[in-house]
């Protein structure tokens, strides 16, 4: 690596991945007036995405990593249950063992008090920089900004979850509690068994990520940036300095390289002299859609018992989360899909209680995760042309259009907007 921390204003700039990082990437890369060339295998917003998928929340309050103190115990629960909240395949225990090892060592309060600060400094008014760029874009009525709701059972339920919420009020972050019939009114296809919620007023959400990643894409290539088929395989350096991309296609020719690749970034970190420490944690979706279909989520709703978030979509009802982890390449367990058609039937008693196949998608997508919960976004230890942006988890989209106004900043050698020391690659 050069010696010098001098950063040569970059003239074409690779971006690796057509997410919802990578494309805010190369849209503020282009505000900034670098050349910007799109590099990924899989269509923006494509159902291979995993942009595709996700519950669309763009949610300034989520910095609580998904951790708990004393989650070691539940390890061999994960095991046995494989269609639980959380499950484990068994053949892929001993990869996962380093990863986990280091996520349960980071379930502990004053980690996740420290993690909480940092990600609030990423995700803050994740509603409104997302809102700018899409009325850029043409798409602002993708973004809706009426808040999300934390359902549960009773306050003694909201109770439990006192750590979690406490903390977001340390941070600054508000909400309006609703019980009874104030709940009933705002949300009167709800099952009545869910009696209190929180409504977080700050929050928001997309209302088709599929085609808010191709308005985005279109948006960056009718400002000048090229788009590349191909996969990324490593980067060829010269005295600290990129050269080019490498690529199933040959070498693309740049400056300057963003990694926003998901959860395929970690070879590709391992090739500009990062060794990070990151997975693919799978989650699943149903969508249920149909003329005759009327019970829905009036307001995005994440569902602590069950761990997965009901969002009403212009393309359906869409039910996500869980985590499974299992290799990148293993078959979906599409049981879990019809898990989350199930939720949907107990959480929305209006619903049919048989539905055709033809009004019900399955899904599956991989989030890209770093054991202790916060992404890696910052320069390359093998060249400061090299930008890391990935890893955010859960978090993904809403952290995305700050993650990518901090990219154009590094890319252009300006200071980032936030401290960006938490979310080194080299933490690991």
């Amino acid at each position: 690596m050069s010696t010098s921390q001098e950063i040569v204003f970059p003239r074409h700039v690779v971006v690796i991945g057509t997410g919802a990082v990578g494309l805010m990437s190369a849209i503020h890369a282009l505000d900034e007036g670098l050349q910007v060339s799109l590099l990924d295998f899989n269509e923006a917003g494509s159902e291979e995405a995993s942009s595709y998928g996700n519950a669309g929340w763009l949610s300034s309050h989520s910095v609580i990593p998904p951790v708990e103190p004393g989650m070691w115990k539940k390890v061999p629960g994960y095991l046995k249950d494989s269609l639980g909240p959380l499950s484990i395949r068994w053949r892929y225990l001993p990869r996962l063992t380093p990863w986990l090892l280091r996520n349960l060592a980071s379930a502990r309060r004053d980690r996740i008090r420290t993690t909480a600060r940092a990600l609030r400094t990423l995700v803050a008014d994740a509603r409104n920089l997302h809102l700018e760029v899409a009325r850029r874009a043409g798409v602002a009525h993708l973004i809706d900004t009426s808040g999300v709701l934390h359902i549960y059972r009773s306050r003694r339920h909201f109770d439990n979850d006192a750590f979690g919420w406490g903390v977001r009020r340390e941070l600054g972050i508000t909400w309006q509690e609703l019980e009874g019939e104030s709940l009933r009114r705002r949300e009167p296809d709800l099952d009545p068994a869910f009696g209190f919620a929180v409504h977080v007023d700050e929050a928001g959400h997309c209302k088709n990520p599929g085609a808010y990643m191709q308005a985005l894409q279109a948006y960056a290539l009718a400002r000048g940036a090229t788009r590349i088929s191909g996969r990324a395989s490593g980067f060829r350096v010269e005295q600290g300095r990129l050269k080019a991309v490498l690529t199933d296609q040959g070498e693309i020719a740049c400056d300057a390289a963003v990694i926003a690749a998901g959860a395929r970034s970690k070879a590709l970190a391992a090739q500009a002299g990062d060794r990070v420490q990151l997975e693919s944690e799978r989650g699943y979706h149903a969508v249920i859609r149909g003329q005759q279909l009327q019970a829905t989520a009036r307001t995005p709703m994440m569902v602590s018992e069950f761990k997965v978030i009901a969002t009403q979509m212009e393309t359906g009802l869409r039910i996500a989360g869980q985590v499974e982890f299992a290799s990148f390449e293993a078959a979906p367990d599409w049981r879990r899909g019809e898990i989350m058609r199930d939720i949907a039937l107990k959480l929305f008693p209006g619903l049919p209680r048989t539905l055709a196949p033809e009004d019900v998608q399955f899904w599956l997508g991989r989030r890209p995760s770093t054991p202790d919960g916060m992404p890696c976004i910052g320069h390359a230890r093998a060249s400061h042309d090299i930008i890391h942006a990935y890893g955010h988890g859960h978090i993904g989209l809403g952290c995305s259009a700050r993650t990518g106004r901090i990219v154009a900043q590094l890319l252009t050698g300006q200071a980032p907007e936030i401290d960006l020391s938490p979310f080194s690659a080299q933490r690991f």
